[in-house]
């Protein structure tokens, strides 16, 4: 990475900080999609931009997930009409933008092109981190899970809150880079960056797919 402070590469460091080591990977991963619904894969909304690539890369992620009989998870934002036009939610006063994810609009629909099913859950979040307010970690330690492998939207926004929410709360934490958008290069790669230093593995789509090809069928 480019020189950071002091002319010393970024990189190096965090190397002499003792930052980015390997996760442990465990027997039992989920997969959990953050906010890949209407109102951030399509930059007609607000929120929105344009994640066509991510959409495909997921969808490529799910199906070999399904196949292994690994629990999959979907998250959205809703808010009611009382939370998107009042002044209960704070994050709504720094992105106005997003009171446009109303409860039951196309907006906060899971984007159709991934392949969601009925027995896949959806956990409806205020914030940004998918732990936050929900009952993620208590379905996740309900199903056996000891590894969490997160996509979604956006980078530097939901998908990095779930990050660090999703280590703390005892989980080894996977990230696809494919899987994962933001709405501008830099704050991705710089969310990815911090990840990879602090919280979990930033790995490529072909080793999650080979990883969760090799789970163990969940039952």
């Amino acid at each position: 990475m480019a020189d950071g402070m002091y002319g010393r590469r970024t990189d190096d460091v965090y190397a002499t900080a003792g930052f980015g080591a390997a996760v442990q990977r465990g027997r039992r991963p989920a997969i959990v999609v953050v906010d890949l619904t209407n109102g951030f894969t399509d930059p007609a909304y607000p929120s929105g931009a344009d994640l066509g690539d991510v959409v495909a890369a997921t969808a490529a992620l799910l199906e070999t997930g399904r196949d292994a009989g690994v629990p999959i998870v979907f998250t959205t934002i809703a808010y009611t009409p009382a939370e998107a036009d009042g002044t209960v939610v704070r994050w709504l006063d720094k992105a106005p933008g997003m009171r446009a994810l109303r409860e039951g609009s196309p907006a906060v629909a899971v984007d159709e092109r991934l392949p969601r099913r009925d027995e896949d859950v959806l956990v409806v979040k205020k914030g940004a981190s998918a732990f936050f307010g929900t009952s993620l970690a208590s379905i996740l330690t309900g199903a056996g899970c000891d590894t969490v492998v997160v996509c979604g939207a956006t980078t530097s926004g939901c998908v990095r809150a779930t990050v660090v929410d999703a280590v703390q709360s005892g989980f080894s934490v996977l990230v696809p880079r494919e899987c994962c958008g933001d709405r501008a290069a830099g704050p991705h790669d710089a969310a990815l960056f911090d990840i990879q230093a602090k919280y979990g593995d930033v790995i490529s789509l072909a080793d999650a797919l080979g990883y969760l090809g090799r789970s163990p069928q969940h039952v």
